[in-house]
């Protein structure tokens, strides 16, 4: 069964809020990591949620995917830009893979003999 994402985006943001108000600071601490990541301008906002889009799929995190996606289709971005980027998330996560597996024959070599 495919996942309600409009609920479950409403019910995040929501639960967040809850906890806003039991730990302010920390979300006062996120935002301002999140907004200065914006603050050179270099970048035009749609390419930052395009990114966002990306690493919330190389991260797993379906709050993450909810919220950047709709964020990301109200910036202007179509079906084939957020599929470009999804595929560089791909490409990029079966390079880690990879890399990744180089790293456990190392740890094997390093095995006392």
């Amino acid at each position: 069964m495919m996942q309600d994402w409009n609920t479950y985006r409403e019910t995040l943001i929501s639960r967040v809020g809850d906890f806003a108000k039991l730990s302010p600071d920390v979300l006062r601490g996120l935002h301002a990591i999140e907004s200065s990541a914006t603050k050179t301008g270099r970048l035009e906002p749609k390419i930052h949620e395009l990114i966002a889009l990306a690493v919330a799929v190389t991260t797993r995190c379906d709050g993450c995917i909810a919220v950047h996606a709709k964020k990301a289709v109200e910036l202007g971005a179509s079906n084939e830009e957020i599929a470009e980027a999804l595929g560089t998330a791909i490409a990029l996560n079966a390079g880690a893979a990879l890399t990744y597996t180089a790293r456990v024959f190392d740890t094997i070599d390093a095995l006392p003999k």
